[in-house]
């Protein structure tokens, strides 16, 4: 009998599972989200979930690192063999390309918030691994900057302020948006 479409390989279930995970996590947060779900919406079953994952920490880690690793690409694509002011333009620019997806502006907080409840619980482990996943990217984006640590905090606390505004749903004449840069569209998400 022959299928409509090939069968996925385990690599690439594993990556339609860190998708489902991004958007289950970033909807539920860690402790709001379950495995079930996770599998649903990957449309694989829960043993299989766990053939590729040992379990669910495993899995929230695998899409912060690929969540992070996302964003990294993307400004150092934009940012590439460009002076670091240039850089930064660049960067904000492709930035917009990414917000429009709600779900990753949510679940790059969920990230933060897990991170805290783990230094909380005392799971140092998880803690590290996931502000190990930020830390790359701050240093990937301040060799973007031009190794600059000044520079660098500011084009993250633009882009923090802006994924706190679009997570909380701002509409895009809201006043809050007026300092803005422009090249951020509210709208668009």
């Amino acid at each position: 009998m022959a299928r409509d479409s090939p069968r996925m390989s385990a690599d690439e279930r594993r990556v339609s599972v860190v998708r489902a995970a991004i958007t289950e996590f970033a909807r539920g947060g860690y402790a709001g989200t379950s495995t079930a779900a996770i599998a649903r919406r990957a449309g694989v079953s829960q043993p299989y979930l766990f053939r590729l994952f040992p379990d669910k920490r495993e899995i929230f880690l695998a899409a912060a690192e690929r969540c992070t690793l996302d964003i990294r690409q993307v400004f150092e694509e934009a940012g590439r063999g460009l002076p670091p002011e240039e850089a930064r333009e660049a960067m904000g620019d492709a930035y917009q390309a990414l917000v429009v997806d709600r779900e990753r502006v949510l679940f790059q907080l969920q990230m933060h918030v897990a991170g805290h409840a783990a230094d909380e619980a005392g799971d140092r482990p998880f803690a590290d691994r996931l502000r190990a996943a930020f830390t790359d990217l701050w240093d990937a984006s301040r060799l973007l900057l031009g190794a600059d640590d000044a520079e660098t905090w500011d084009f993250f606390a633009h882009g923090m302020l802006i994924n706190v505004l679009l997570a909380q749903g701002f509409p895009p004449d809201h006043r809050v948006w007026v300092a803005c840069p422009p090249r951020i569209d509210p709208g668009a998400s």
